[in-house]
């Protein structure tokens, strides 16, 4: 079974990152989203929140699985049993930033692969980042976050 994780904040979760997971769907035969727990950030979206929001927006869906994490994202997929990492590329700071996590973990992990998606033409916009200061600003995010994700913003 080909199983990946793709790893993040996603504080909130955003459109960019359900297409790319749709879109991964058609590469692997799982996808694990794995909600990375940083104590030393504080977020927009409590990490329980994250999780039940993601978690419902994918219910419908066996192949996505829905948990938190801390460490390293090679050691959280080898408890999962994943061979791969799945990553969303918006331009070439992106990545040049994401090659660099890819070769310190394939030295960390040599089975575990990274896979690069670019992102989908109109969404290479969308951040977690922007979308958080949009919202903080009183702007609409509809179009920038899942629905079934709106409900659970503060």
């Amino acid at each position: 079974m080909k199983i990946a994780v793709f790893a993040g904040s996603f504080d909130p979760f955003t459109v960019a990152h359900l297409d790319l997971v749709q879109r991964g769907l058609h590469l692997f035969d799982k996808i694990v989203i794995a909600i990375g727990i940083n104590s030393a950030k504080q977020g927009m979206m409590d990490y329980a929140d994250r999780e039940a929001a993601i978690s419902a927006l994918f219910s419908e869906n066996p192949r996505v699985e829905v948990q938190q994490f801390t460490g390293l994202t090679v050691h959280f997929c080898q408890q999962v049993g994943a061979s791969y990492i799945l990553r969303g590329l918006r331009n070439t700071q992106d990545f040049e930033f994401e090659n660099a996590i890819a070769q310190n973990n394939l030295s960390l992990a040599p089975s575990i692969e990274t896979y690069f998606l670019m992102a989908k033409s109109g969404l290479a916009h969308v951040s977690s980042t922007i979308v958080r200061d949009i919202y903080r600003n009183d702007g609409d995010i509809v179009a920038l976050v899942p629905q079934e994700i709106v409900r659970y913003l503060k």
